[in-house]
């Protein structure tokens, strides 16, 4: 694969979805066509304008429009680069690289998708590709509470199932506890949330023997997999550090959950 080069995308429409979450969607250059290169399960690299933040805020891709050259990004607001992002307007430019990371490998069968927080975004892309690939979809997505954002987004793609902490809204609980309560079963599981969510995630497929795919959510700083600022424990020797680390955003985020120790 070549190597990724900066370009300048240009804002198409932004909207607020909910507190403190945005969904942005982004065109890209004819002659550099992120949207046809990326994969569901790939992040970009959005870099600020504020000269003081050199380093790029890595965001999951949520939706692909690869003839439109647009990319769709759902992203919180966690600092100042993603305040910055969120104060964006349509015609604006941002600096983007990209696509980076690894996808998905998406298989036949029956799928469940699992998101939890702001890992729930980049499952949408996922969703689509693997109904239009004639896959058996269900989805479940963790919430703190009822503020259900995107779920309806899912609905033309896949069976949805909703857990929420508080109970407001489905399954009282956690996406596990979601997943049991309405007999769901997979050929294969994929996974985007935080850690504790991706270990039940991971314990639960273990003892389903199915395999799973999770997407790990990591600070990072180049983006490219030359700091090794976003390592993770991994199951075995990593070829570029010699150790058990895998790089998160070069030989992720998405991983076998086999492969890796959470």
């Amino acid at each position: 694969m070549a190597d990724k080069k900066k370009c300048l995308a240009v804002v198409v429409s932004q909207e607020k979805i909910t507190e403190g979450i945005y969904s942005m969607w982004l065109q890209f250059p004819e002659d550099y066509n992120v949207a046809g290169m990326a994969v569901p399960g790939q992040f970009i690299s959005m870099y600020c304008g504020e000269g003081s933040r050199l380093l790029p805020r890595p965001i999951s891709i949520c939706e692909i429009e690869p003839a439109q050259r647009k990319l769709r990004v759902v992203y919180r607001v966690a600092g100042k680069g993603t305040e910055e992002f969120s104060g964006l307007e349509e015609g604006a430019q941002i600096p983007v690289m990209g696509p980076l990371g690894n996808g998905f490998t998406r298989k036949s069968g029956k799928a469940v998708l699992i998101g939890g927080g702001i890992g729930i975004p980049p499952m949408l892309a996922l969703a689509k590709a693997l109904k239009e690939e004639g896959a058996e979809v269900s989805v479940v997505l963790g919430y703190r509470d009822g503020d259900l954002f995107l779920k309806k987004e899912f609905e033309p793609y896949a069976d949805v199932y909703v857990s929420t902490e508080d109970g407001s809204v489905g399954t009282r609980g956690n996406v596990i506890d979601a997943i049991r309560e309405n007999g769901l079963d997979a050929d294969t599981i994929y996974a985007c949330g935080p850690m504790p969510m991706l270990r039940g995630v991971k314990a639960y497929a273990a003892e389903k023997e199915t395999e799973a795919q999770i997407s790990l959510e990591e600070r990072m700083a180049c983006g490219i997999g030359a700091c090794l600022g976003c390592v993770c424990n991994s199951t075995d020797v990593d070829s570029h550090s010699h150790v058990h680390n895998k790089r998160v955003c070069k030989d992720g985020p998405v991983f076998n959950a086999e492969d890796v120790t959470l």
